[in-house]
């Protein structure tokens, strides 16, 4: 699917913009991750983008070094263990992924579309097993599009939902998207940052529910 090219101008505006207004603020978040849990403050992951093609994503590093190594990634899940004290204060304002200013910069991502994925990354279901995320119904169709910061499934969809439910909400995205629903989704990704309730699920949804 091709990228609109206003989608693309306004992607590289913001993108430029953000990587210049938050460039002090690098150095703090970057001084609190080290004396946590020392280096890397940074790091580097193979994500899946448009059309199934892999691109380095960056983020500031929310979990512990131990986990760095996992071979097969579960997704995570509100009080999990493997994030740090700094770590979760970057998730639940997303400063955690800041540093996707740069992927979007690239064109690797955009401000809005579905979340990329990791390569290897599964889905643990309620009977203990795993799965493929790639095996999951819509999988194939929300990769059509360049993967996002920010959108439906991330704003609206209880952590805990399955993955066919939170693909279902990125297909309903992408056969509705345009500039002013991007506008929209990004302006409340702004309000669910400020007020640090990306992990808190039903304060999240009680947000949105009031906008």
């Amino acid at each position: 699917m091709k990228i609109p090219v206003t989608k693309r101008i306004f992607d590289l505006m913001l993108s430029i913009k953000g990587l210049v207004c938050s460039a002090w603020f690098w150095a703090f978040i970057g001084i609190l991750i080290i004396l946590e849990d020392g280096f890397p403050v940074v790091i580097r992951q193979l994500r899946v983008g448009k059309n199934g093609e892999l691109f380095k994503s960056y983020k500031f590093r929310s979990m512990r070094r131990d986990t760095l190594g996992e071979e097969v990634c579960p997704q995570a899940v509100e009080h999990d263990p493997r994030v740090t004290v700094v770590g979760r204060f970057l998730r639940r304002t997303a400063l955690d992924e800041l540093p996707q200013l740069i992927n979007i910069l690239l064109g690797d991502m955009s401000f809005v579309g579905p979340r990329p994925i990791l390569p290897r990354e599964v889905e643990v279901m309620a009977n203990g097993g795993c799965v493929d995320v790639q095996h999951i119904k819509g999988y194939g169709e929300r990769i059509r599009i360049i993967p996002g910061l920010t959108g439906i499934a991330q704003l609206y969809a209880p952590r805990d939902i399955t993955r066919e439910e939170k693909f279902k909400m990125d297909i309903e995205y992408i056969s509705k998207h345009n500039f002013l629903l991007d506008i929209k989704l990004i302006f409340l990704s702004f309000i669910v940052s400020f007020n640090g309730a990306w992990e808190k699920r039903e304060t999240k949804l009680q947000i949105l529910k009031n906008r």
